[in-house]
């Protein structure tokens, strides 16, 4: 079975935030922030685990503007991941990164499943622009 980061990351990322924003994009014109929001469910007892291999894969990525790995509060395997990218595209071309693809590889077998996941078009916020 292959396994992307998106699908690493789904639900959580695993897929992660909201809004839209027009940015000034050169010659091509506005560009649209994307975000997802999605919930992973780590194997009992690896949350912390997988955690440590989702924040140790995120480093270095084009586009990425914000990155937000965090415990569920209500259920001690559940993990929320958030993401804004300047771009979907940013985004596609993050899941090809040597980086990447590792923590894909080493999270795989602490995963459970994936809950929710949800696309959105953030619009800024603390530290993106706005």
């Amino acid at each position: 079975m292959h396994i992307t980061r998106r699908s690493l990351l789904k639900a959580p990322c695993v897929a992660v935030l909201a809004g839209v924003v027009q940015q000034a994009g050169g010659s091509t014109g506005p560009r649209t922030m994307y975000g997802l929001i999605g919930k992973m469910k780590a194997a009992a007892g690896q949350r912390e685990a997988l955690i440590r291999i989702l924040l140790e894969g995120t480093r270095d990525m084009p586009g990425c503007l914000s990155y937000i790995v965090a415990r569920d509060p209500s259920d001690p395997d559940g993990i929320w991941i958030t993401e804004v990218w300047d771009s979907r595209e940013s985004h596609a071309a993050s899941l090809t990164l040597p980086a990447v693809q590792e923590a894909i590889s080493r999270g795989r077998p602490l995963i459970a499943g994936f809950g929710e996941r949800f696309e959105t078009e953030p619009v800024g916020g603390a530290g993106l622009p706005g």
